[in-house]
């Protein structure tokens, strides 16, 4: 006999745990469209030349091929949401009325190594703006401030956004004589993982000597305590504009000033707001801003929503230019640490909200009757028509979390009435099913529909 289980790094849920999944999945949706972003799909499976054409930095060590006989496509499962949609907006690009706002809330595959928290397979949502020869650095801050408000939606206090800037990094680097800048880029991605050790050995091995290290670790803070905004705006200041990456360096300080200030214009407080000048982010595709979202008191547990700018991602697709701008939050993560910490919990009622309960065969026509009536009135119900004592079908109730149940006897079909228990409090009464309703109504929040 087989024993049944499911390979390590995948995410099942009993049902009571994938409603509240569902819950924080559908508050993440409904505030993307109250944004206005468009909703997307895409398959699971792309091309390896669409999932390579840029490169994914780190993530390409990750990927999980498909194989698929001898004379198949090379393809792969998507490793993230992004570059499926720059393939997406290239292929599409005289269908589609620009900037082009989207959402994507699905699947995608990493083979990370196997720990608490992170998933090979995982649910991943992320907001978009792509634009057609530009796109206004606006929407640089709008972004960070969709992904502030999911979180006020699901009543997470203390969350911090991460900002840095890409192009201002890399015009440094050039301004103290680096000339590969990806490789300190990744790099420094890994400080907090590695500590600055372990990243000035990696930075060894790139070529960078121990001047540039040292002026590394102090632009980013490591060796130098001054807030990054007067680390920035000193640089800026002693940056001669002839010199080389200057002005690379000055437009991307210029742009991020910005973007912080109009983070603040669409309604993020600024101590929510963090210029992290150590913020990186590991893929390659990434050009401008970059953002990563911790939680006050769980940093332990990483970034659960990050992105940036990336102005060159469908080059490859396309000779049209189409910047763009993006965020997600890694969906999978965040529920398992939000649970982890108790911070969410199923709630009786929650989804099955009655039960209607016949006590013999002879009471099933007016118990459909019930069941229609309050699934009209949008209260989710399910019908219990198994045999056996009435302890086992009351633990059943309560076992699914239902708060209410309709009893129908004889004399509840006869009178054209029904006997409401409630299973928190245990009190029982007998009355109009059109009172029964307005009750579990009032019981839900939903009195004014």
């Amino acid at each position: 006999m087989i024993q049944p289980s499911i390979m390590a790094g995948f995410m099942e849920l009993l049902p009571e745990e994938q409603v509240l999944f569902e819950h924080v999945k559908q508050a993440i949706e409904k505030t993307y469209q109250h944004y206005g972003y468009w909703p997307l799909d895409t398959p699971a499976i792309e091309k390896n030349e669409i999932l390579f054409a840029k490169g994914g930095g780190e993530t390409t060590k990750q990927i999980y091929h498909i194989e698929k006989g001898e004379n198949s496509v090379d393809q792969s499962l998507r490793f993230d949401l992004t570059v499926p949609l720059a393939r997406y907006v290239a292929q599409h690009s005289s269908e589609l009325s620009f900037p082009f706002r989207r959402y994507h809330i699905g699947k995608v595959y990493r083979g990370e190594r196997n720990q608490k928290g992170r998933y090979r397979e995982f649910y991943q949502a992320d907001v978009d703006v792509i634009g057609l020869d530009e796109l206004s650095v606006i929407n640089d801050a709008e972004c960070p401030a969709v992904i502030y408000e999911v979180f006020r939606a699901l009543e997470i206090p203390g969350v911090h956004i991460h900002i840095n800037h890409r192009g201002m990094l890399n015009g440094f680097f050039t301004s103290i004589g680096i000339r590969d800048a990806m490789e300190v880029l990744h790099a420094i991605d890994k400080l907090a993982k590695i500590g600055p050790d372990a990243v000035g050995d990696l930075l060894e091995m790139s070529g960078v000597n121990k001047q540039q290290q040292e002026e590394i670790f102090r632009f980013i803070g490591l060796t130098d305590d001054r807030p990054a905004e007067e680390r920035l705006e000193a640089y800026n200041q002693t940056l001669a504009p002839d010199a080389p990456g200057a002005e690379q360096f000055k437009q991307g300080w210029a742009d991020l000033q910005l973007i912080m200030k109009g983070m603040q214009g669409f309604g993020m407080p600024k101590e929510a707001i963090v210029l992290d000048l150590s913020i990186t982010r590991g893929l390659d595709y990434y050009t401008g801003v970059v953002y990563e979202t911790f939680i006050e008191g769980y940093e332990s547990i990483g970034s659960v929503a990050s992105g940036g700018r990336y102005d060159d991602l469908a080059s490859n697709f396309t000779k049209l230019k189409m910047p763009g701008v993006g965020i997600s939050i890694g969906v999978t993560r965040l529920f398992y640490q939000l649970r982890e910490a108790n911070l969410i919990q199923p709630k009786k009622g929650e989804y099955i909200q009655a039960m209607v309960l016949p006590m013999s065969d002879a009471e099933l026509d007016f118990s459909l009757e019930c069941v229609h009536a309050l699934r009209d009135a949008n209260i989710r119900v399910q019908l219990y028509t198994e045999s056996g004592r009435m302890k086992k079908k009351f633990s059943y109730a309560d076992a699914i979390g239902v708060r209410y149940v309709l009893i129908i006897g004889e004399s509840e079909r006869e009178a054209g009435v029904v006997s409401l228990k409630d299973m928190q409090s245990g009190e029982q009464s007998t009355m109009m099913l059109a009172e029964a309703i307005g009750i579990m109504r009032d019981a839900s929040g939903r009195g004014n529909e």
